[in-house]
């Protein structure tokens, strides 16, 4: 059990324009995104299930082809290995939860 704060975690850059801080648990991992307007993420899936909550801001989500634009109060669930991208339409804050720990994160 733990108690931590966000800010001392490195921000780390995957993606241009995509910033992010993560926090793994013995089973998840929390994605935190800061995303400068107009940057895309490429298609791309993953074994790992995936909840994306839109915090602030717009996004323009694609899940296997359905594409719509998500805004604060909006969720997205995206089970395993299942093809997705996005874009940001305005600055925007997320944040995603993967299961399992996204090793490739660490």
């Amino acid at each position: 059990m733990s108690f931590l704060k966000l800010k001392d975690f490195e921000e780390k850059e995957p993606v241009p324009g995509y910033k992010v801080r993560f926090i793994h648990s013995d089973n998840m991992t929390f994605a935190y995104w800061n995303i400068d307007a107009g940057a895309s993420l490429p298609e791309h899936s993953h074994p790992h299930e995936q909840v994306a909550n839109v915090i602030e801001g717009k996004f323009e989500f694609n899940l296997a082809g359905d594409k719509r634009v998500i805004e604060p109060g909006d969720v997205v669930t995206i089970p395993s290995n299942v093809k997705h991208s996005g874009k940001a339409v305005t600055d925007c804050r997320l944040i995603d939860v993967f299961y399992p720990v996204r090793e490739d994160y660490k």
